[in-house]
C-alpha cells in the first residue's frame, strides 16, 4: 500500500496499475464485490481487534498494514481503522470518530447457546441477555473497543 485516499480506501500500485479500494494479498487483487457487505469499525488497537475477530468470531485476515486491517467472514468485509488512518480522521467540525454506539454487524449462528458459552469462557463482554422474538434469538457482545456485534440464531423451522 502506498497511501490512503478520501473515504479511507487504500491505494496500491501493482504492476504499474493504481488500485483504489482494493487490497493486494499474495500478489492477487482482492476487492469487495457488488454483492459484498463492507462495514468500518473504529478501533484503538488493530492487532488486538484482528485477534478478537479471527479467534472468537471466525473471520479471516484479508489485509493488515500499520493502523489498518480488513477481515472477512463470507461476503462481509470488516474494515478495522486504527488511529492515523484516513477513515478515522476528525469530521470538518472537529468531532472525532470513536468506537462504540449501537449500529452493529449481525452474525448468524446455528447454535447461539454454544457460542455464548465459548465467548463467556473467553471473557468477552456481553451487553445484554438473550432476547427472543418471532425473528429468532439474539444477544449483543462488544469487541475490545466497545463496537457491538449481534449474534443471531434464526427461529427453528
Amino acid at each position: 500500500m502506498i497511501g490512503n485516499l478520501a473515504f479511507g480506501w487504500p491505494l496500491y500500485i501493482l504492476g504499474g496499475v493504481v488500485l483504489v479500494g482494493a487490497a493486494v494479498q499474495g500478489g492477487q487483487i482482492v476487492r469487495p464485490s457488488t454483492d459484498s457487505a463492507v462495514v468500518r469499525y473504529q478501533v484503538k488497537d488493530v492487532d488486538k481487534s484482528v485477534a478478537f475477530y479471527t479467534k472468537h468470531l471466525g473471520f479471516a485476515i484479508q489485509s493488515q498494514t500499520g493502523p489498518f486491517a480488513s477481515v472477512t467472514r463470507g461476503k462481509l468485509m470488516l474494515i478495522l481503522s486504527g488511529p492515523g488512518t484516513s477513515g478515522a480522521r476528525p469530521m470538518p467540525n472537529g468531532q472525532r470518530q470513536a468506537p462504540g454506539g449501537w449500529n452493529r454487524i449481525v452474525l448468524y449462528v446455528d447454535d447461539l447457546e454454544s457460542h455464548i458459552q465459548k465467548l463467556k469462557k473467553s471473557g468477552v463482554h456481553f451487553r445484554n441477555n438473550v432476547e427472543t422474538g418471532p425473528g429468532g434469538s439474539q444477544i449483543l457482545i462488544d469487541d475490545p473497543d466497545g463496537n457491538p456485534i449481534e449474534l443471531h440464531e434464526a427461529p427453528k423451522a
